[in-house]
C-alpha cells in the first residue's frame, strides 16, 4: 500500500513538476523569443492609438479679401435603430425627420429597421443624402424635433434616438459668384473642378496626428510616450478678381441671358496692363453649395477657357493691329466695297451689306465693319506669311496658361487661299475667350502681350509668406508676365484711335452702343455665323455667336471687356445690337467704381447735361450742402458728423442729371449702415462700396430688407430686392431710379 502511495505521489509530483516546465518554457518563448513580436502586436491593438488631427482648407477670396470658398460648420443626422425600436419610436422620428429633410418615410423607415451581418440592429446609420452636411439652421430644427420626442415621453426615455455629428464643409458665401472658377468640393470631400481641383494640394494642407498608449477600454495612459504631430493648414489663394465687379457682371449678364435666351454667355473683364483677370463669369452657372441640383448640371464648364468658337469681327482688331505696325493702312485711302473675289474662286466673299456701301474709306470700312476691307488688308497687303505671324504672336493657336485648368489652345491652321482671305475678319479659326482678352490687352497696353492671372497670390497661413510650389519648391510668384512684344507703342495707339471710333461714332459705327457718356471707349463688334453640325458643309446662318471687346478709358485703359453670346434666341441681332449694350452696363458701372473721372461732357444725348462734381473734402457738412444745392447737384448724407471726410464720386467727375454725390462724415469702419430701404441697387451698391462693405443681393428692383453680418472684422450686407409694385417700397425712386435707355434703334449687325 505504501509502495502504490509513493508511487502516485511519485506520478502526481513529476505531472505537476513538467507543468510547471511546460508553463515556464512557454513564458519564457513569448517573453524572450518571440517577445519583441508580441509588444508590437499589443501596442497596435490594445495599447497604442492613433487621432487624426485635421488640418483646415485654404480660404479663396478676391483681390480685397473677400471671402469666395470658405469653411463652415456642418452637421450631418443620424439615427440609432436600437434606441428608436426599444422606446417604439419609428413613426414619430420617421414622420419628424421626412418634414425637416423631405426624404421619403419608407427610406427613413429603413434605416432604422436594418440589421448588420449578425442580424443585429446597427446601433447607428446616417441619413443621407438629404441629412449630409446640413446647414446650422437645419440642425437647430432637427434639434428641436429630437428634444420634443424626448419631453413628450419623459421619464420613459433620455434618448430620442437622433444624433447630430459636428463636421466641416466647404462654404461658398457668395453662391454663384465666379463658380466655374471656384469649383467646388463635393459631400465626400474631394476637390471636383475649378481652382478647388487644381490647387487641391495646397489648400487641403497636412493633416496632424497624437499618437498615445491606452488600456483596453481606451483610457489614455502616461503622457510620457504621447507623440503630437501639428497639422499643416491649407495654403490661403487670393485672387485678381474683384468680387464688386464680378457682381456687375453677373447682374448684367442675368439680365441678357434671361432676355436674349441664348445657348450660353461668357464675360471676362481684365486690367489690360497687368493682365489681372478682375471678373471672369458663363451662363449657365451654377451655385457650389447646392451642385447637386438638377438645375445646374449644364453651368460647369469655364467656357471662358474650356470652350472655343470662331470669333467673327472682333479678330479683325488683328488684322488691323498687323497692317498698322507694317505702315499699309491708310485711313484716308479708298477701295469698292460689297464683294471681293479670290483668284482661283468662283464665288465671291461679301460684305454683310451685300451691296456695300460704294467707295469708301478703310477708317470708314473698320467703322462698318467691312469684311471686304479686311481682306484686302490681310489676303492682299499683309500676305499670308506676315498674316499668321501677327495671328501667332497676338497668342492664337497656344494656350495663356493662365491658372485654370482645362485650358484650350484653339485651331488657326488656314491653308487654302481661300482660308486666309476668311481668317482675316475671324472666320474659318477657332479661338477661345481668354485668348480673345489677351490679344486685344496687348493693343490696350501698348503692344505687350501678358500673361493672364487669376491668381494674385498664394500664402502660407501661419507665416503669411508665400507659399513653396512643391513641382519647384521655390516661393509662388504672380503678377506681370511679358509674353513678348507684338506691336511698337506709337502703332498700338494708332489702333486704338480708330477702334475708339467704332464706337464713338454714332452714324455707321457697329459699336455705337457701347458708348458711354464722358468716358473714350475703343472697342470692336463681332457676328460669326456657326457652321452646321450634321456633318453637311457650310454655315447656319440661323445659329450664331455675337461678340463685342473693347476696353476704357482709351488715353489710359484700366478695363478690357469681352462679351460673347452663343446663339441668341433672335438670329438677326448682330454684336452691336446684343453684346455692346452689355459690355456699356458693366464698363459704366466699374468706371464709376474704381473712382475713373469722366473725361468730357460730349453725349450722343444732348439732352443729358453734366457738370463736374466739386471738391467737398475737409468742407463742413452744411456748407458741402449747401455747395450742391446751388449746382442743383442731388446728394445723400452718411454718418453722423459735421464734416465732410469724404466723398463720391470724387472732386472733378463729371455728373450726369441723375447722379447724386455722397458725402461721408464718419470713418466708413465705424459708420454705422444707413437703412436702405426703397434705393436702387445701383445706388445701394455705390453706398456699400464707399462704405467698404462687401454686398450679396438677391432679387431685382430695390431693396426691401438687408441683413448686416460679421466676420473677421469685416462686414457684409446681404441685400433682398423686389421690382416696384411687388411689395417693395417706393422710397427715393424718383431720384434715384436707374437710368436705363430707352429705345435702341436695331443696329445693323456687323459682318459674319
Amino acid at each position: 500500500m505504501n509502495k502504490r502511495i509513493k508511487l502516485r505521489t511519485l506520478l502526481i509530483g513529476g505531472l505537476v513538476t513538467l507543468f510547471f516546465i511546460v508553463i515556464i518554457g512557454k513564458v519564457f518563448w513569448l517573453q524572450i523569443v518571440e517577445g519583441s513580436f508580441w509588444e508590437n502586436y499589443a501596442q497596435s491593438n490594445y495599447w497604442s492609438r492613433e487621432q487624426t488631427i485635421q488640418a483646415v482648407r485654404g480660404e479663396i477670396t478676391d483681390r480685397k479679401g473677400d471671402k469666395l470658398a470658405t469653411n463652415a460648420p456642418a452637421y450631418t443626422v443620424a439615427v440609432n435603430p436600437k434606441v428608436i425600436l426599444k422606446y417604439n419610436l419609428e413613426d414619430e422620428v420617421a414622420e419628424g425627420l421626412h418634414s425637416l429633410l423631405n426624404k421619403p418615410v419608407s427610406e427613413i423607415k429603413d434605416l432604422i429597421n436594418s440589421k448588420d451581418e449578425k442580424g443585429q440592429y446597427f446601433d447607428q446609420r446616417e441619413v443621407r443624402n438629404e441629412g449630409w452636411m446640413i446647414s446650422q439652421d437645419l440642425r437647430d430644427k432637427v434639434k428641436a424635433l429630437s428634444d420634443k420626442i424626448i419631453s413628450e415621453h419623459k421619464p420613459k426615455i433620455r434618448e430620442s434616438g437622433i444624433t447630430l455629428m459636428e463636421e466641416q464643409k466647404r462654404y461658398y458665401p457668395r453662391k454663384t459668384l465666379a463658380a466655374q472658377v471656384l469649383g467646388y468640393m463635393d459631400r465626400q470631400g474631394n476637390a471636383v473642378i475649378g481652382l478647388e481641383k487644381k490647387y487641391d494640394d495646397l489648400l487641403k494642407g497636412t493633416n496632424g496626428y497624437i499618437k498615445y498608449e491606452s488600456d483596453r477600454k481606451g483610457v489614455k495612459l502616461s503622457k510620457d510616450d504621447e507623440v503630437y504631430k501639428a497639422p499643416k493648414n491649407g495654403s490661403n489663394i487670393k485672387l485678381t478678381i474683384d468680387d464688386t465687379i464680378q457682381y456687375y457682371i453677373e447682374d448684367a449678364m442675368k439680365e441678357a441671358y434671361d432676355r436674349l435666351k441664348p445657348k450660353s454667355m461668357t464675360i471676362i473683364a481684365a486690367d489690360p496692363n497687368t493682365m489681372d483677370i478682375l471678373g471672369m463669369a458663363n451662363m449657365p452657372t451654377f451655385d457650389p453649395n447646392e451642385y447637386w441640383k438638377p438645375e445646374y448640371q449644364n453651368g460647369f464648364r469655364n467656357l471662358a477657357l474650356e470652350a472655343t468658337y470662331e470669333p467673327g469681327s472682333t479678330f479683325k482688331i488683328v488684322t488691323l493691329a498687323g497692317a498698322v505696325q507694317e505702315g499699309l493702312f491708310n485711313p484716308n485711302d479708298h477701295y469698292m466695297s460689297g464683294h471681293i473675289k479670290i483668284p482661283g474662286y468662283k464665288t465671291p466673299l461679301y460684305d454683310v451689306k451685300r451691296d456695300g456701301w460704294g467707295s469708301i474709306s478703310y477708317l470708314d470700312g473698320v467703322k462698318h465693319s467691312s469684311n471686304v476691307a479686311f481682306v484686302k488688308l490681310g489676303y492682299e497687303k499683309l500676305g499670308k506669311d506676315k498674316l499668321l505671324n501677327y495671328i501667332r504672336n497676338f497668342g492664337f493657336g497656344t494656350k495663356t496658361g493662365i491658372e485654370l485648368p482645362k485650358e484650350l489652345k484653339g485651331r488657326v491652321n488656314p491653308q487654302r487661299d481661300i482660308e486666309i482671305a476668311t481668317t482675316t475678319y475671324g472666320h474659318g479659326i477657332t479661338v477661345t475667350p481668354i485668348q480673345q482678352v489677351a490679344a486685344v490687352a496687348a493693343v490696350a497696353n501698348g503692344g505687350k502681350l501678358l500673361k493672364p492671372h487669376i491668381i494674385k497670390e498664394i500664402t502660407d497661413p501661419a507665416t503669411g509668406k508665400p507659399a513653396i510650389d512643391p513641382e519647384t519648391g521655390k516661393p509662388m510668384a504672380f503678377g506681370p508676365e511679358l509674353v513678348r512684344q507684338v506691336i511698337s507703342p506709337d502703332k498700338a495707339k494708332e489702333v486704338g484711335s480708330y477702334l475708339e471710333q467704332v464706337v464713338s461714332d454714332q452714324k455707321i459705327g457697329t459699336g455705337r452702343h457701347a458708348y458711354i457718356p464722358g468716358y473714350r471707349i475703343a472697342g470692336k463688334t463681332g457676328t460669326a455665323v456657326k457652321p452646321k453640325t450634321n456633318g453637311e458643309a457650310g454655315y447656319d446662318y440661323t445659329k450664331q455667336v455675337v461678340s463685342f471687346i473693347g476696353y476704357a478709358p482709351v488715353n489710359d485703359p484700366k478695363i478690357l471687356v469681352l462679351v460673347v453670346i452663343d446663339e441668341p434666341q433672335d438670329s438677326d441681332l448682330g454684336g452691336g445690337t446684343a453684346a455692346a449694350p452689355v459690355f456699356k452696363k458693366i464698363v459704366g458701372e466699374a468706371l464709376e467704381y474704381m473712382g475713373i473721372p469722366k473725361s468730357n461732357v460730349a453725349s450722343a444725348d444732348q439732352n443729358d447735361t453734366a457738370v463736374a462734381a466739386p471738391d467737398l473734402k475737409e468742407m463742413s457738412l452744411k456748407n458741402a450742402k449747401s455747395t450742391l444745392t446751388k449746382k442743383g447737384i442731388p446728394f445723400e448724407t452718411l454718418g453722423k458728423g459735421s464734416k465732410v471726410i469724404s466723398q463720391y464720386p470724387k472732386a472733378g467727375t463729371m455728373l450726369s442729371s441723375a447722379q447724386r454725390v455722397f458725402l461721408l462724415t464718419e470713418d466708413s469702419k465705424t459708420m454705422d449702415i444707413p437703412d436702405l430701404t426703397g434705393v436702387s441697387l445701383r445706388d445701394a451698391m455705390e453706398i456699400l462700396t464707399i462704405m467698404q462693405v462687401s454686398v450679396s443681393a438677391q432679387g431685382e428692383g430695390y431693396v426691401v430688407s438687408q441683413k448686416v453680418t460679421k466676420s473677421g472684422g469685416k462686414r457684409s450686407v446681404a441685400l433682398t430686392l423686389q421690382p416696384p409694385g411687388a411689395g417693395s417700397s417706393d422710397k427715393g425712386k424718383t431720384q434715384q431710379g436707374d437710368s436705363k435707355s430707352k429705345g435702341q434703334d436695331k443696329d445693323q449687325k456687323d459682318s459674319g
